[in-house]
């Protein structure tokens, strides 16, 4: 911008301010006022540099505060090639796509985040780092790595109008979580609205699975999308599934007692009679040998089929060192974890995790010992070898109390 500082002379400024206070006082004077003194005359050029004087300095001081806006902005908005743009009013650092997914949404200004959300998110990325670590050693590699199959893709139900991928890790709370996607959708206002038989009804909840992309579509969303999933402690969660399938089946699910529970009884448990197989039920000791022997249960498992979702790791369901999720959540903290899963996929203004009763999600280390009871040390050493994996992967700690 080009400034314009118009000088006029000193008398003429002088000589208004005279016309305006004095022109024409006393009957006969002159109309004009007379010409000032040698003295006057010097106090008019006076004048006349100090306004030159004032035009100049307002002008260097013009200059001067463009210079340090400037160098502001360039000091703290451009560094290390970091760009920034205004988001509903608020500044907002644009960096790079992260490799494990989209960015849904930006992440919470740190200086506007409480101390306790600021913390979880800590808590949640150093979940992430000890499962990159883990996925890193060699020596539990048999157990923690898996191909991405089609019994994976299975696992992960898509909802595209929100770009969200969920790994559905049976016995942890999956169906409130596939009760948050379907609201998504827009059928239900609220997760309370839904009824339970549709959740499980894969043909009408309107969830897609993964598997029914095409390899490119696989592909892009799982490079692209937000990806979740949920764990627990791996034995809590197995007695979980034994008691939901094999004892109370809410779902009257017949096959789990009627096939699964009498192949299970005929080669492992150490006595039986075949006349009262279905009578006696699957005790958890059987369920443990089985899981527990590696070759035996391979075999087995190919006759269950997809049943067996419900007890086998979270490295095959979800193959965690093969994709890259963005948030690991635990059952044992679900409700900070639902708010966090929320805000990071930028919908917890749409939706709302159900409420959660007080006291479900905690572990429970007397229901474990009391389930674990009776069993050989040998057979539950065998069992955690299975699932060694899944311990190290999530951190949860060693179950020295049943092995030692």
């Amino acid at each position: 911008m080009t400034l314009h500082f118009y000088s006029f002379p000193a008398q003429t400024l002088f000589y208004g301010g005279l016309s305006l206070l004095g022109g024409g006082g006393g009957g006969g004077g002159s109309r004009y006022p007379e010409r000032p003194s040698p003295l006057a005359d010097a106090a008019m050029r006076h004048h006349g540099w100090l306004l030159r004087a004032c035009a100049l300095v307002l002008l260097f001081l013009m200059f001067v505060t463009k210079f340090i806006s400037y160098k502001a902005v360039n000091d703290y908005g451009e560094v290390a090639g970091v760009q920034n743009w205004t988001l509903s009013g608020h500044k907002v650092a644009k960096l790079s796509m992260p490799t494990s997914g989209k960015t849904l949404a930006p992440q919470q200004d740190q200086s506007s985040a409480s101390p306790a959300t600021t913390e979880w998110e800590g808590v949640l990325a150093q979940r992430i780092q000890l499962l990159s670590t883990v996925c890193k050693d060699s020596q539990l590699r048999n157990s923690t790595h898996v191909p991405i199959s089609k019994f994976v893709l299975d696992r992960i139900f898509v909802c595209d109008k929100h770009s969200i991928l969920f790994c559905q890790t049976p016995k942890v709370g999956n169906t409130q979580w596939k009760k948050v996607l379907i609201a998504l959708n827009g059928t239900y206002s609220s997760v309370e609205e839904i009824p339970e038989n549709l959740v499980h009804d894969h043909e009408k909840n309107g969830l897609p699975r993964l598997s029914s992309f095409k390899p490119q579509e696989v592909a892009l969303r799982l490079n692209s999308y937000f990806k979740f999933f949920i764990v627990r402690d791996p034995f809590e969660r197995l007695i979980s599934a034994f008691k939901d399938k094999f004892i109370k089946n809410p779902r009257f699910e017949p096959w789990y007692k009627h096939d699964i529970a009498p192949a299970i009884i005929r080669k492992y448990r150490k006595s039986h009679r075949d006349s009262g197989l279905s009578a006696s039920g699957l005790h958890f000791e059987d369920f443990v040998r089985y899981l527990g022997d590696t070759e035996g249960r391979r075999r087995m498992d190919r006759q269950f089929g997809e049943h067996i979702i419900h007890w086998v790791t979270y490295a095959e369901l979800c193959a965690p060192c093969d994709i890259r999720y963005d948030v690991i959540g635990h059952h044992e903290t679900l409700e900070r974890d639902a708010a966090h899963i929320l805000r990071r996929a930028a919908i917890d203004h749409l939706v709302s995790y159900p409420a959660i009763p007080p006291g479900i999600t905690r572990y429970n280390k007397t229901k474990v010992e009391r389930y674990f009871s009776g069993i050989s040390k040998r057979d539950i050493r065998r069992l955690y070898e299975r699932f060694e994996g899944d311990f190290h992967l999530f951190g949860y700690p060693t179950p020295d109390f049943l092995l030692l």
